[in-house]
C-alpha cells in the first residue's frame, strides 16, 4: 500500500541570497534526517499519528530550527514552546503551549492526546502533566543558543518581538527582509489509509504576556481528517489564528468538493494575502496526494512516498 510524508521547518524570506552553502547543506542534512526517520516508520507499515512524531521529534533536536532544541527567547529571556497533534482518522487532537525544559514538546502533545482526556494544556498545568507521564525533560542549558540568545538581547529592553532572524522586527521600525517563521511539522498518509498532522514551535523572540500563536491551535495551525487532508502551519501566527487557515483548506475540499492543490492555494494565496499574511503550509490528501503552498519568497521543505520520491527544498515554487 502507498504512503506519503510531508514535512517543513519554516517559511519566510528564504532565498539564496541569505543563505551560503554551508548553511544549505546543514538545512538539507536537518530535513533528511527527519524524512528518513518518519519513513522509516511508515515503510514498516507504522501509523501516521508515529511517523509525524518521529519527524518532529528529530526536527526538534536539531538547533536550526525554531522548535525544541532551537526555541528562541521570550521577553523574560525563557524558552517557552507549543505544539500539536491531531489524528485524522478520529478527529482525536492533543495540544500544549507556554511549556518549558520540554525536550521533545510533540511527544507531550501526543500525551494530552491519548491520556489526558482534554485536548489543550498550558504553562504549569502541562508541566505537571508531563512529569506525571514520564515525559524527558531538559535543563535550561540544552536549549541555550547562541545565535538566538543574540537576537534577543538586541531587542530585550524594547516592545519590539522578533520572527526567527535577526532585526525581524513586527512593530517599531522597519523590518529586516532577512526573515523567517521558524516553526516545524510533518504530514503522513499511511499504508491504512490514516491521515495524520502535527506542528511545533518555539514562537516569537520577545514574546510577551504568554503569547501563543498557530501552531498549538487545532483548525489554525494544524488540522487532519481522513475525509479531507492533513495541514501543518508556519507563518505569523496572528494571521492564521485569524484566518482558520489548516481547517480552512480542509472545509474547502469538503463542502466545495475541491483538490487539494485549489483549496491550498485559495486559503494561503488568496484569503490570506488579503488580511497581510504571511507564510506557508503543508499538506497531504486522503489519497496521497502532497502540497507546499507558502506566499513568501521560500520553505524549508521535504517530501518523501512509497514511489521513490523525495524532495527538500528551500527556495521558491517546485
Amino acid at each position: 500500500m502507498p504512503f506519503t510524508l510531508v514535512i517543513h521547518g519554516g517559511a519566510g524570506n528564504i532565498t539564496p541570497a541569505i543563505m551560503n552553502k554551508e548553511q544549505e547543506e546543514q538545512y538539507t542534512a536537518g530535513l533528511k534526517e527527519a524524512l528518513d526517520k518518519g519513513y522509516d516508520v511508515l515503510s514498516k507499515g507504522g501509523a501516521a499519528l508515529d511517523a509525524v512524531v518521529m519527524a518532529i521529534s528529530v526536527l526538534e533536536d536539531n538547533p536550526l530550527f525554531n522548535a525544541g532544541r532551537g526555541a528562541v527567547f521570550t521577553k523574560k529571556g525563557l524558552n517557552e514552546m507549543d505544539a500539536s497533534l491531531m489524528d485524522g482518522s478520529n478527529l482525536m487532537a492533543g495540544a500544549i503551549a507556554g511549556v518549558r525544559n520540554i525536550k521533545n514538546p510533540i511527544k507531550l502533545a501526543r500525551e494530552v492526546m491519548l491520556h489526558s482526556g482534554h485536548v489543550f494544556l498550558s504553562g504549569e498545568g502541562a508541566a505537571e502533566f508531563a512529569l506525571g507521564k514520564g515525559i524527558e525533560m531538559a535543563p535550561d542549558e540544552y536549549f541555550f543558543n547562541r545565535s538566538r540568545y543574540d537576537q534577543w538581547v538586541e531587542i530585550r529592553d524594547t516592545d519590539f518581538y522578533q520572527l526567527d532572524h535577526k532585526d525581524d522586527n513586527l512593530k517599531g521600525t522597519v523590518p529586516n527582509t532577512d526573515y523567517k517563521y521558524g516553526t516545524v511539522g510533518a504530514v503522513a498518509w499511511d499504508e491504512q489509509g490514516n491521515i495524520a498532522a502535527g506542528t511545533s514551535t518555539g514562537g516569537m523572540t520577545n514574546k510577551r504576556f504568554g503569547r501563543i500563536g498557530d501552531s498549538p491551535v487545532v483548525g489554525a495551525g494544524t488540522y487532519a481528517n481522513n475525509i479531507t487532508c492533513g495541514i501543518s502551519c508556519t507563518g505569523h501566527g496572528e494571521h492564521f489564528l485569524r484566518a482558520v487557515v489548516a481547517h480552512d483548506v480542509s472545509c474547502l475540499m469538503e463542502y466545495k468538493g475541491l483538490p487539494l492543490k485549489e483549496a491550498c492555494a485559495i486559503v494561503i494565496k488568496d484569503k490570506l494575502v488579503k488580511i497581510g499574511g504571511e507564510g506557508g503550509l503543508i499538506a497531504v490528501d486522503s489519497k496521497g496526494n502532497y502540497e507546499f503552498c507558502f506566499n513568501s519568497a521560500g520553505m524549508y521543505r521535504g517530501m518523501r512516498n512509497s514511489e521513490g520520491k523525495e524532495i527538500v527544498a528551500f527556495y521558491g515554487e517546485e
